[in-house]
């Protein structure tokens, strides 16, 4: 059963792989490098990831196609927005809340490469899919 604590241990992990790939690149490489290592990293800590998925756009019944592509899926259940950018801007959080509704995935992480210290800069959203589900 899925549960918030099970959500969050994956989390972590991602979390721990993100740091591990920025301790070995450091900052100032463009996003792309950091996402083929960072999905290297996860999938050897035994997540199960997928990168550059297209999300539907559904309206009044209706799938209107994929014109959004989310960065990273993993285990089927966290959304990874990546950047590598100079500064954070509320469009990067409103694209991932955007992915998170579209989806209805209960967590998403937006993550920046492009700082000194990764938990400086990532931010975790949580939906009303993850308030459903039992804490433990």
């Amino acid at each position: 059963m899925i549960t918030q604590k099970h959500i969050n241990e994956i989390s972590y992990k991602i979390i721990g792989c993100a740091i591990e790939v920025h301790k070995h690149l450091g900052p100032g490489l463009i996003e792309s490098v950091y996402e083929t290592c960072f999905i290297d990293e996860m999938k050897n800590a035994g997540l199960f990831v997928k990168s550059q998925i297209y999300v539907p756009v559904h309206y009044k019944g209706k799938n209107l196609g994929g014109s959004l592509k989310l960065d990273i899926l993993v285990n089927d259940l966290i959304i990874i927005e990546e950047k590598a950018v100079e500064q954070m801007i509320p469009l990067y959080k409103a694209q991932l809340l955007s992915y998170l509704k579209l989806t209805g995935k209960p967590k998403g992480l937006l993550i920046n490469f492009h700082c000194e210290i990764i938990k400086d800069q990532l931010v975790s959203l949580v939906t009303e899919e993850f308030a459903k589900l039992p804490k433990e």
